[in-house]
């Protein structure tokens, strides 16, 4: 077995053992962009995290406000908690991260995997961001890399590198908790896509194969919900053993080969992330915006025929 998960794998089974402390994890779910957000602290250090925060962005009006992230700051405030971290699973295309608002608010080092170069590349090249836009991740505080360790207040944490849905996937295994990005959803509604720029069906296989070679007791946060046919509520906790034994794209059975050809047929049938392009240029530099020009104004630009 490899060394991060083997790693991953005994820090969940000392915190269900009771050798650290359980971690409490309060959601938050942003139904217009159908993202979970978490705070996620050590209940005896009153240390946390906050993955994924979601900045609210009205694509007609291009306007954005802090709506979502003030609830995040309101929670952290009246818990008494303090933020260690400002987590990103990877650089989302469906929102426009909150962390620099929130890091302005509550503090934290913002961290991301150290393939968000990749990332950075591949949007930095499509936005025609020019050379004064660095390519090299220096505009977070920290990049991370498979099998890292960081703790938050006394709670042990690891990192593993889950790409495919994006080269600069990661999951965080937060005591007895793993945060898995976009790579499953809820065992009824399968996996996340992988025909975005840079993504890739079987790195994704295998991104999820070894997130399910944790133990099934597991608990299991997701970035996304979309409800699957059926389901009427929003859901984004689940486990790793019921991902392993019921997800319909990649539960245990399913071979790489039949989820490839599947997870591509149903990629040509979705349609573009409708705030990617905002997103983007905005999460790859960190959660800032492009530079003001010369009328004091910022602007996002648009590619035509780019994608």
């Amino acid at each position: 077995m490899d060394p991060s998960l083997e790693h991953a794998i005994a820090l969940i089974v000392r915190t269900r053992a009771g050798r650290q402390p359980t971690p409490v994890v309060r959601s938050f779910f942003d139904e217009a962009t159908f993202t979970a957000s978490y705070v996620v602290h050590d209940p005896a250090s009153l240390a946390a995290a906050i993955i994924d925060p979601v900045l609210d962005f009205d694509a007609t009006t291009c306007r954005y406000s802090s709506t979502s992230a003030e609830a995040i700051v309101a929670y952290i405030e009246s818990e008494g908690l303090s933020t260690e971290w400002l987590l990103e699973t990877h650089a989302h295309a469906d929102h426009l991260t909150a962390a620099p608002f929130l890091q302005a608010r509550v503090g934290g080092t913002h961290a991301i995997g150290r393939a968000i170069t990749t990332v950075q590349q591949i949007f930095g090249d499509l936005f025609n961001a020019g050379p004064e836009f660095p390519r090299d991740g220096s505009q977070f505080d920290h990049l991370l890399d498979d099998g890292e360790k960081f703790r938050i207040g006394v709670i042990e944490c690891g990192v593993l590198d889950v790409p495919g849905h994006t080269p600069a996937g990661l999951a965080y295994v937060i005591g007895d908790a793993v945060f898995c990005g976009n790579t499953m959803f809820m065992p009824d509604y399968g996996t996340a896509r992988t025909d975005l720029p840079g993504g890739d069906a079987r790195r994704l296989y295998r991104s999820i194969r070894r997130l399910l070679c944790l133990p099934d007791e597991a608990r299991l946060f997701l970035s996304h919900d979309y409800k699957a046919p059926g389901r009427d509520t929003y859901a984004w906790e689940t486990t790793i053993g019921a991902e392993r034994t019921a997800n319909v794209h990649v539960r245990d059975g399913i071979t790489e080969g039949a989820f490839v050809g599947a997870r591509t047929a149903r990629d040509a049938t979705l349609a573009l992330p409708s705030l990617i392009l905002q997103a983007m240029q905005v999460n790859m530099r960190a959660g800032a915006f492009p530079p003001m020009e010369d009328n004091g104004k910022c602007y996002l630009r648009i590619p035509l025929n780019a994608i």
